[in-house]
């Protein structure tokens, strides 16, 4: 009986585990959960998250705090921070000397009240601003979002959304923790968000499911969904992500950055998505690009800080002299002046040390307690002054300035270095099409081809010569070579969805010549060439990189060719060109720096025709590299360079981005202010110093200094 009353005691037990299932399951609940087979344990190189299964670890939860103080710490870090102004150091000695008897010839609460007072208002200051934090943090905590459990869909906070979790996220939302995206309301698994909060960047991105679960449309497939997902660890990188899905029984899928979704970002234009979590709470990315906010003290705080330190020792020193003066005079006095020092008892109690600290007191009004009090004051009002300023409202927007510290306001009239990229900042980020050179030719795009006369370049494609093969192959791939989605209106016109503001202005380049990137499905994409529709299997998208500065993908065209399309900075691609003669090489290398002299962003394009065991072998390997967890990136890279090789040089195109208003004017007016300004850009030579004159950052009297060597060992020689 014992022995029975033990083993029902323990299956209670275990069957109110989580992980066993409920109480009224039966047996083969508990067989179901306990299948983990395909769910693993974290490694120390990559985080394994279960689907539909118990987590194999724990992790941090969703709640987030970005508060300064809690209930416990607020007095000791506040008083920490308080006391590490020396004047405030300063008062509280004098405050605790007039707190001695027959020390202090003023009152005891002379200094310590106002002492109090300046601690209690920056107290409530500090007080005020945290409790702002804490209504942020608890107002984002507890927003509601739908997560599948048991089989139903239910509204939970967001503290309370857990690793492996599938979520459900509508329009307009912001997401809860960083998701891998399953599925979303539209076609091909694709949604877009907003990553304002996270890059500050406004255009819309495009992120988009594996095909192999965008068909995961209802509660039911997700519930009986069972897979695992392993990734890396957490980090700080937004742009970068290295996972895998392995679902039960079948090969592992690679994800990278373009199935993330990330804490932070916003849906936009999509209904909903489904996702699994995979960070939580601390360890999002958001989180941990975010630090605490130090203390801010400007340039004026430090000086004042100093120089408070260096009254303290004057005061010290007129401290020192007076009572050595005080003790000599009283001693060569004392019989004449016998009552001085004495008490009612006759006894002499004045010293050496008795005068030294009546002194400090005495000359404290050296270092004024009114100091502190002085500099916020003026710092408010002159926050106040910035907010209501009228020459620093943006009408268009109706954002006004907005001191949000005024502790650095005069740190404002400092600023002696001015840092800045050029794309986006100095100019608009709005790329329009403007030429291109194809088959060692320029052609001049026109705005509206349609309505003109024929363009030269389908002119010259039109004659079917050699030449004429090369423009057509040059058009196709700047329709086909992308990663953009297009969206059909009910008007019929076409809408293009880029991440990148180039491929965008090169699509609409390419459909003004007749050629219409029309569809796009995870497999392929649907060009109209002149009215006759074309379908290209997509085969496999290298991404661009920094590094790479080139993107490729590989296609199988209508007549069943393998071909790779390659297109990328000049560099990079006249490195990889096939060493056979080039007819068009210096051609195009010409116009190249024609283009960027005239300012204009220029991309090179090549490609080559790729047997299919050539491709087979190669897709193997890059297989291997695409699901990686460790160094995937670098493995990729690797991979790329054994195929793309022996390019056949077309052409090359060039953007235009334009300046933003009055940019010339304004870098003009810091350069005469004395202030040094440094830009960015990742633009051929001539392209950025084109750029350089246009916005007045040089001049025709700046001395020009170029180096284009590694080290200065190679500059001298």
């Amino acid at each position: 009986m014992a022995y029975r009353s033990i083993n029902r005691r323990l299956e209670l037990w275990l069957r109110n585990l989580p992980w066993f299932g409920s109480v009224d399951g039966d047996r083969s609940n508990l067989v179901e959960n306990a299948d983990t087979t395909d769910c693993i344990t974290s490694s120390p190189e990559y985080r394994v998250v279960c689907i539909n299964r118990p987590q194999t670890a724990s992790y941090l939860t969703n709640q987030i705090t970005t508060a300064k103080y809690t209930k416990l710490s607020f007095i000791p870090s506040f008083l920490f921070e308080q006391f590490r102004r020396y004047s405030n150091c300063f008062f509280l000695f004098i405050a605790l000397l007039q707190q001695i008897p027959d020390v202090s010839p003023t009152g005891r609460f002379t200094t310590l009240v106002p002492l109090i007072f300046i601690l209690l208002v920056s107290a409530i200051k500090e007080i005020v601003e945290d409790y702002k934090r804490h209504v942020a943090d608890r107002e984002t905590n507890h927003r509601e979002v739908e997560v599948l459990k048991d089989g139903n869909w239910q509204w939970i906070t967001w503290e309370n959304v857990a690793v492996g979790d599938i979520v459900k996220v509508q329009n307009n939302q912001f997401f809860p923790a960083d998701l891998i995206v399953f599925s979303t309301s539209e076609p091909q698994g694709m949604c877009y968000i907003e990553t304002m909060n996270l890059d500050g960047e406004t255009n819309l991105k495009i992120r988009q499911s594996l095909s192999e679960t965008s068909h995961l449309l209802d509660t039911r497939a997700l519930t009986e969904y069972r897979g695992s997902i392993e990734c890396e660890h957490p980090n700080k990188l937004i742009y970068e992500f290295n996972g895998a899905l392995k679902e039960s029984g079948k090969q592992a899928l690679p994800l990278g950055p373009e199935r993330v979704l990330l804490r932070g970002a916003m849906l936009r234009n999509t209904s909903w998505i489904f996702g699994v979590v995979i960070y939580t709470g601390h360890e999002t990315k958001l989180l941990m690009n975010s630090t605490k906010a130090p203390l801010k003290r400007s340039t004026i705080d430090k000086a004042t800080n100093t120089q408070v330190l260096m009254l303290f020792f004057l005061l010290v020193f007129l401290c020192l002299v007076s009572s050595l003066y005080s003790e000599l005079w009283t001693r060569e006095h004392k019989v004449g002046y016998w009552y001085l020092g004495m008490d009612a008892e006759g006894k002499y109690t004045r010293n050496f040390g008795f005068n030294f600290l009546t002194f400090i007191i005495l000359f404290n009004n050296l270092i004024p307690i009114s100091l502190q009090v002085t500099l916020e004051v003026v710092r408010f009002v002159q926050a106040t002054f910035i907010n209501q300023d009228l020459d620093m409202y943006h009408e268009e927007s109706n954002t006004p300035a907005m001191a949000r510290t005024s502790n650095l306001n005069e740190e404002l009239g400092m600023v002696k270095y001015i840092f800045s990229d050029k794309t986006g900042t100095l100019t608009r980020n709005v790329m329009e099409f403007k030429k291109c050179s194809v088959a060692g030719k320029i052609h001049d795009y026109q705005d509206s081809p349609a309505s003109a006369s024929e363009p030269s370049i389908i002119k010259d494609m039109k004659k079917n010569d050699a030449n004429g093969k090369v423009v057509m192959e040059f058009l196709k791939m700047m329709a086909v070579c992308h990663t953009v989605i297009p969206e059909k209106l009910a008007s019929g016109e076409i809408v293009y969805h880029a991440s990148s503001p180039d491929e965008r202005a090169l699509l609409q380049g390419a459909r003004d010549y007749g050629f219409v990137f029309d569809t796009r499905t995870p497999n392929h994409v649907e060009i109209l060439c002149l009215g006759q529709r074309e379908k290209y299997e997509i085969l496999n998208v290298i991404e661009f990189t920094s590094a790479r500065k080139r993107m490729s993908i590989i296609c199988k065209n209508p007549q069943g060719k393998y071909l790779l399309y390659c297109k990328g900075a000049d560099s990079v691609i006249y490195e990889r060109l096939a060493k056979k003669s080039q007819a068009y090489k210096e051609e195009t290398l010409k116009h190249l720096e024609e283009f960027a002299s005239a300012g204009l962003r220029t991309l090179c394009f090549g490609m080559v025709e790729l047997s299919a065991d050539q491709y087979q072998d190669w897709a193997n390997t890059y297989r291997t590299a695409s699901v990686a967890m460790v160094n995937r990136e670098l493995k990729v890279a690797e991979a790329a360079e054994l195929i793309e090789k022996d390019l056949i040089l077309l052409g090359a195109t060039a953007v235009e981005d334009k300046l933003q208003d009055e940019v010339p004017e304004t870098i003009a007016a810091l350069a005469k202010a004395g202030i040094n300004i440094w830009v960015l850009t990742g633009d051929k030579q001539e392209t950025a110093i084109n750029i350089g004159y246009s916005t007045r950052l040089l001049t025709q009297t700046s001395q020009m200094i170029i180096i284009n060597e590694q080290t200065i060992e190679v500059g001298e020689s």
